[in-house]
């Protein structure tokens, strides 16, 4: 990023098993044409000149880190897997002398481009958002936490998949699991959020909702093609995102 915008820290969320892929390889590396998924992830930072990346692991963290071998990524390990929440709440030691925004990524997510996460920025900039989410409009968005608008088009919920309502699960418009954040909001927030759902886990998304209840302003940005936002979930989406990246690269 230039002189012009604040410092950026990435977050990169690399824990998970990724047990519906049935494999006992760790979700993020899994191959996208040839690479394993996290190291294309690792390359669109690389264009956003980002001042501190941590990747969090978890399942196989060895493997994981064994198998990235890049110099100037910090690890940190969540020891257990109690979601994407508890998995930032992780780094806050390591963040602790750093100032400025804090980027947060998905490891299995290897589609989005480095201009869409600018333009995220530049959203979260101009709003002086505490948290700003990318989102985007899938054709099916079962599995994807919702995004819920009020009239005026302002987002006053993300709502988890497995604890969304019959008519919330109608909506198109998804959470892609990147988001951006001031980073003092972030920590008190996520000092705040519990983990009473069906998942029993700590959903970064509560802290959209914290801010919202404070009355702290949030903003969204919609990627224009949703295939950006797109993570792999299963054998068959994988293979999926393997035809798009070789198609992306040839």
């Amino acid at each position: 990023m230039s002189d012009n915008h604040r410092k950026l820290a990435a977050v990169v969320l690399a824990a998970g098993k990724g047990k519906r892929m049935k494999s006992d390889l760790p979700k993020v590396l899994h191959e996208v044409a040839g690479r394993p998924i996290v190291l294309h992830v690792l390359d669109t930072l690389i264009e956003l000149e980002v001042e501190k990346t941590i990747l969090v692991v978890g399942h196989q963290a060895e493997r994981v880190i064994r198998a990235i071998e890049r110099p100037g990524i910090v690890f940190v390990e969540q020891k257990e897997l109690l979601g994407t929440g508890h998995a930032v709440m992780m780094v806050e030691e390591d963040l602790r002398s750093f100032d400025g925004d804090i980027l947060v990524l998905l490891g299995d997510a290897p589609l989005l481009r480095a201009s869409t996460v600018k333009m995220l920025i530049a959203e979260h900039e101009k709003r002086d958002a505490a948290g700003t989410v990318l989102t985007a409009i899938l054709p099916d968005p079962t599995g994807y936490g919702r995004i819920v608008r009020d009239r005026d088009g302002l987002i006053v919920k993300i709502v988890e998949h497995k604890d969304a309502t019959v008519e919330e699960r109608e909506i198109a418009e998804i959470n892609s699991g990147t988001f951006v954040f001031k980073k003092a909001p972030l920590f008190e927030a996520l000092g705040r959020i519990d983990n009473s759902n069906k998942q029993g886990e700590y959903y970064l998304t509560d802290v959209m909702q914290v801010f919202l209840e404070s009355g702290m302003p949030t903003a969204g940005y919609c990627v224009d093609d949703h295939r950006e936002a797109l993570g792999v979930n299963s054998a068959e989406e994988l293979a999926a995102l393997d035809a798009q990246m070789r198609a992306k690269l040839s």
